[in-house]
């Protein structure tokens, strides 16, 4: 999808995004956004298209490194809990909780009972947030071998996103059937009408945000919260540059 198209339509929708977050405060909801996918599908995009005009305050991205030593010997979830949203805010949870259905089970940092017992908590966990009165809407971006391939290259040319590329990741190419055939264990399991999955094509980046974007709106309670008034009167003294002076630029 060419850039200019993609900006054009995405616009009117972060407009409608950023009334979503006047409603949130103005009603008190939380609103809770997984998203999900393999490596190089576009996770960080999509958080960008959802989070760039809205109030970081508000809206926060978790995107939780390993966990301690610590966090291992607890309660598997509990270290997702403190960072759920409050009244009136958004998180954006760039991977989840489904990291142990997911790379921790294809890479052996779970075992075959704790990725069982997991895929039976998840939806019991996920039904206690929805009942509590959570907005959540859980996203897989789908992305198809050859073009995630295509991304891994990128991103190894390219010194600004070399960062993005882990040893991780280049054994996920070497397993990448085993990465589906646990997608398709996790969401058989955790496909729930509380909780249900949405799968968006990712293969162009561009169209899947715009796609993630409207479902997203059109899942949404309506809403009507107009931006509040703010009075600007003219000001009742010289601009400071007129009394001081204009401060002189850096220069090359």
């Amino acid at each position: 999808m060419k850039k200019k198209d993609y900006e054009a339509e995405l616009e009117p929708l972060q407009v409608e995004l950023a009334g979503v977050a006047r409603w949130l405060k103005h009603c008190g909801k939380r609103l809770l956004v997984i998203l999900e996918g393999r490596d190089t599908a576009g996770k960080g995009g999509a958080i960008g298209a959802l989070q760039d005009h809205l109030n970081p305050r508000q809206c926060r991205v978790v995107a939780l490194p390993r966990p301690s030593d610590r966090e291992a010997g607890q309660w598997y979830f509990q270290r997702y809990v403190p960072h759920l949203p409050a009244a009136g805010e958004i998180a954006l949870f760039d991977r989840s909780w489904y990291n142990r259905a997911g790379v921790e089970k294809v890479m052996g940092f779970a075992t075959p009972a704790q990725v069982e017992a997991f895929l039976v908590q998840a939806p019991i966990f996920e039904k206690l947030l929805v009942d509590d009165g959570i907005l959540l809407f859980k996203y897989w971006l789908c992305c198809d071998q050859d073009k995630q391939e295509e991304r891994f290259a990128e991103r190894l040319e390219d010194p600004l996103k070399r960062w993005k590329l882990s040893p991780i990741d280049l054994e996920a190419r070497r397993l990448y059937a085993d990465y589906t055939d646990a997608r398709e264990a996790m969401l058989e399991a955790t496909h729930t009408p509380h909780a249900p999955w949405t799968l968006v094509d990712f293969n162009d980046q561009k169209r899947g945000r715009l796609i993630l974007l409207r479902d997203l709106l059109s899942r949404l309670p309506d809403r009507d919260v107009p931006p509040p008034g703010i009075e600007f009167p003219p000001l009742d003294h010289p601009p400071l540059q007129e009394r001081y002076g204009r401060l002189k630029p850096l220069e090359d």
